[in-house]
């Protein structure tokens, strides 16, 4: 009886271990501006082919995705408000079961979560106040810190949830003079804050306004962190590892290359690809295995961004 019961046991494993394991349908979300004239921005869908491109937000005013975990896509809004005073919502990848998640009113603010997507962190207006929040799905507060600088934002967790990477500057805003935005990252604690990038000093070719580091996006497959940065007059992507040892230039394409987001098995990358003067967006996907890059929006509209990837089984 018991060499019976071992040899099912055996049969058993080798059975689960054969089973081909089904890899995740990943779809696209995306902002879109809808209507320039009434300040329209729509959350899309879309198949990594570009293709069944589908309108799931249909809000008459901004509505802009930052964040996905599995299905569901985490968004700001100015529904149920004034315009362009931004609350945060939840939806599935179909545009159902939109819900509220907190009364706190945020930034525009790239953001993240941890716990498989049970906890964010979010970056509050500065109105309300000048420290990061990690909340949970009803909106409690769970912690609340500073980060020692003057300028706070876009925070990213770190693939554990111990460390958040964000966007930090020596001054309060890009149009003080000397305002340089680099990457930090910082204990969940608020303690033992670190700058990971350097801007090249002798590099004059951003604009006040332009990105010297952008929001910062973790590749949990390799462990480094990727952010678009404006050097020698055009947007690239870079990549630094999180103690700050090395730090380089990541893709090599002829347009400029801005917002982006890395699929969760590192596969794939999609990016924001847009002239010098920005009078148009697309989004390309690359295959980060062969580094071939294929442009998956049409010219339907003339800015398409900031894709985050979602499961839809």
């Amino acid at each position: 009886m018991k060499v019976k019961i071992i040899l099912q046991s055996l049969i058993l494993i080798l059975t689960i271990g054969c089973t081909p394991q089904k890899s995740p349908e990943y779809k696209i979300a995306y902002n879109v501006l809808f209507d320039e004239k009434s300040d329209n921005y729509e959350i899309f869908v879309m198949d990594l082919d570009g293709g069944n491109k589908k309108n799931i937000s249909k809000w008459k005013g901004v509505d802009w995705v930052y964040h996905a975990h599995k299905d569901k896509i985490f968004f700001i809004s100015d529904r149920d408000t004034t315009h362009r005073l931004y609350f945060l919502y939840e939806m599935d990848g179909e545009g159902n079961n939109v819900r509220k998640i907190s009364d706190v009113r945020l930034r525009d603010s790239w953001f993240g979560s941890r716990k498989n997507g049970k906890e964010l962190i979010v970056n509050p207006h500065q109105s309300i106040d000048s420290l990061f929040h990690i909340i949970d799905l009803d909106g409690k507060i769970i912690r609340k810190f500073a980060t020692g600088l003057p300028y706070n934002s876009d925070p990213c967790f770190s693939p554990d949830g111990k460390k958040i990477v964000f966007r930090g500057a020596n001054k309060k805003s890009k149009r003080e003079k000397g305002f340089v935005d680099e990457l930090y990252i910082i204990d969940e604690t608020g303690e033992n804050l670190k700058q990971l990038t350097h801007y090249p000093a002798d590099d004059t070719t951003a604009e006040w306004h332009s990105y010297k580091a952008g929001p910062p996006i973790w590749n949990t497959a390799e462990n480094f962190i990727s952010y678009q940065s404006k050097q020698n007059g055009t947007y690239s992507l870079f990549a630094v590892t999180p103690d700050g040892k090395k730090q380089w230039k990541l893709t090599d394409n002829s347009l400029n290359e801005g917002w982006h987001a890395w699929s969760p098995d590192g596969k794939w990358l999609a990016i924001d690809l847009f002239d010098a003067k920005q009078t148009h967006c697309n989004i390309g996907l690359m295959d980060w295995g062969s580094k071939e890059m294929k442009v998956i929006t049409d010219t339907s509209y003339s800015y398409q961004q900031a894709p985050v990837f979602i499961e839809m089984n």
